[in-house]
């Protein structure tokens, strides 16, 4: 009979109390480092650990890499409680009630997909969370890179992941459950921002009396002036009103004078719960864009962590949520440090709160005291359609350098401008066509910063024909 785990012998030698007997977290020999072992006190959450331990036995196998980022993130979990509206102040306006309204069910096998179609010649396919295809000369999984310069990035930017100070259960849950990373690796010099990395990731439900959970991976390294663009595709692919969880990661890595063309489409189920978190490094005069539009699932849950790593970084990021159901939850929790001179940032964020949906933004910029000459600018505008919707907005700026350039602003509405529909009535449109003409461009705004014809294109397609139910289920909700 083996040994018990040093997880294990951890939580038993607590006073407090020992975790149920279901805890059995298998180690690896990658030792945890000391900075990692002494900030988990030895105290457990019953379901967090019941999760956890579901987790782990679904990895049969994986590559070595991700040993310490694994080990790392299950002692973690021995003290890491399921966060609540009153208990974290990260949810205080997020109620994710929803993730144990089922019970959890993993995936054993990829489910027998068709493929979807790609419009580009690079591309990746996850369906629950398993890695099904990768293909593209930039693009590899985690266990079939061969030694050599790509192989010791992502053990470097697997390890580094280990000591990640900001991460929450659902990161945790991703590092113990995920059976193989997907790696996008640039080298110096190489310029492929024109030709994208398409990442799709299908999920299904395989059945209504659970709720299937899937933790898939990436991780992006633009090198040394490299240029890379990536599309990160999410979307339910089973039977409709399939209930399931993704619960992805990305972390992406930008070199000095490297630059990542980011774009990114959330359109889950409604039914389904989508939490992601999104880490990205930015060294010395690299450039990072980001554009996410985000229409699906019934709880949608965003972190987006970004750490300058030198001076004169450039950021650009442009959001747009849309709670077209009753009972619908979009959160965007984003952060931006700033710890070097000379930045430049900029952060749109838009969203459309329908129904009986709720939208919450808190996006944090800090400035950093040796952050001098930084010029950051953070907007946030959002539509209330409807007299039941809810909108929660926090953007906010914490300076403590003395040389800075730092704008924020919010604008919330309960109807569209007068002025703008007289404008279209004058001429001649009714205020209904007027009226959805100002929404459908409220968002195209965002949603054409995408820089890629075939994804713009389907994106904007979508979003009108959910503005256009969503209206309509507001409308007989009202006459009712």
């Amino acid at each position: 009979m083996s040994s018990p785990s040093p997880l294990c012998a951890a939580s038993c030698s607590t006073a407090l109390r020992a975790p149920p007997p279901l805890l059995r977290f298998r180690r690896s020999a990658s030792p945890v480092s000391a900075s990692v072992a002494r900030a988990a006190p030895a105290v457990s959450d019953d379901l967090v650990l019941r999760i956890a331990e579901q987790l782990e036995d679904s990895v049969t196998s994986s590559s070595p890499l991700l040993d310490p980022l694994r080990s790392a993130s299950a002692l973690s979990l021995l003290s890491t409680p399921w966060p609540t509206r009153r208990s974290s102040e990260a949810f205080r306006f997020t109620d994710i009630s929803y993730l144990r309204s089922f019970p959890i069910s993993l995936p054993s096998r990829a489910p027998d997909l068709a493929p979807p179609a790609s419009p580009f010649p690079s591309h990746v396919l996850f369906s629950d969370g398993l890695l099904v295809s990768a293909s593209g000369v930039h693009v590899s999984a985690l266990a079939d890179l061969p030694p050599g310069r790509a192989r010791d990035r992502a053990a470097a930017a697997l390890a580094a992941s280990a000591e990640f100070a900001h991460k929450d259960l659902f990161y945790d849950f991703n590092a113990v459950g995920a059976r193989d990373v997907v790696v996008v690796h640039v080298p110096e010099g190489v310029k492929a921002a024109d030709d994208p990395v398409h990442l799709m990731f299908a999920y299904t439900n395989r059945g209504v009396e659970s709720m299937l959970m899937s933790n898939p991976r990436i991780l992006v390294v633009a090198e040394k002036e490299a240029e890379v663009a990536i599309v990160e595709e999410h979307f339910g692919a089973g039977e409709e009103g399939g209930c399931y969880w993704a619960n992805p990661v990305a972390e992406i890595i930008v070199d000095a004078g490297a630059r990542v063309v980011h774009s990114y489409l959330q359109r889950q189920s409604f039914d389904a719960a989508h939490t992601k978190w999104t880490v990205v490094q930015q060294d010395t005069s690299s450039k990072y864009e980001f554009v996410e539009v985000s229409t699906g699932a019934k709880l949608n849950r965003h972190n987006l962590h970004i750490q300058q790593l030198g001076p004169e970084t450039e950021t650009e990021l442009s959001t747009l949520h849309l709670t077209s159901q009753n009972k619908q939850i979009h959160d965007l929790h984003s952060k931006l440090i700033l710890d070097h001179p000379r930045a430049f940032s900029r952060q749109l964020h838009k969203c459309i709160a329908c129904c009986t949906g709720n939208s919450i933004f808190d996006g944090n910029i800090k400035v950093n005291r040796y952050a001098q000459q930084t010029d950051a600018g953070q907007e946030t505008k959002c539509l209330i359609l409807s007299p039941k919707a809810l909108v929660n907005v926090k953007p906010n700026l914490q300076i403590i350098a003395d040389d800075v350039k730092c704008t924020h602003g919010a604008a919330i509405s309960g109807e569209l401008d007068p002025n703008e529909l007289f404008y279209f009535q004058a001429r001649g449109i009714n205020a209904q066509t007027a009226t959805d003409a100002l929404l459908y461009f409220f968002g195209a705004h965002v949603i054409k910063r995408i820089p890629f014809k075939p994804i713009n294109e389907k994106a904007l397609a979508e979003f009108k024909e959910l503005l256009a139910s969503s209206r309509q289920t507001t409308d007989e909700a009202l006459l009712s």
